[in-house]
């Protein structure tokens, strides 16, 4: 995974390797501006509350201040952390120019696989994609 410096909730500096801690890691990539995100972001959050997923990191590539995102989330009433990359540091490490877009991590670090596009994290085909977590 980058080794890219990423924003908390709270504003503080971090890094998805430290977000991670050795444990499988889901990492998406969204906007406030970007439909088919928000439209999968509820999703994500269910998603993040079942035992046995991987921890879930939603990574806003907004530009705004972090307390609009913030905001953003608490409107529509998701839980996820309010990460930021408002350089798109992170898209930009990763090659990813289509948003959403999700990335699993093993618990080594290395990317499993990424899906590119919206999709229903309760679903079959994410419990599918999810089985390949370690």
């Amino acid at each position: 995974m980058p080794a890219i410096t990423i924003k908390d909730g709270d504003g503080e500096e971090t890094s998805l390797s430290a977000v991670a801690g050795g444990k499988p890691l889901l990492v998406n990539l969204w906007a406030t501006w970007c439909a088919p995100c928000v439209k999968e972001l509820p999703t994500l959050d269910t998603l993040a509350d079942r035992a046995g997923a991987p921890q879930v990191v939603a990574v806003s590539q907004d530009t705004a201040a972090a307390d609009k995102v913030r905001a953003f989330l608490a409107e529509r009433k998701i839980g996820l952390e309010a990460f930021q990359d408002s350089e798109m540091a992170l898209s930009s490490a990763l090659r990813s120019q289509i948003l959403p877009t999700t990335i699993l991590y093993g618990s080594d670090g290395k990317e499993v696989w990424r899906y590119t596009g919206d999709l229903d994290w309760t679903g079959a085909r994410a419990a599918e994609l999810l089985k390949e977590a370690r």
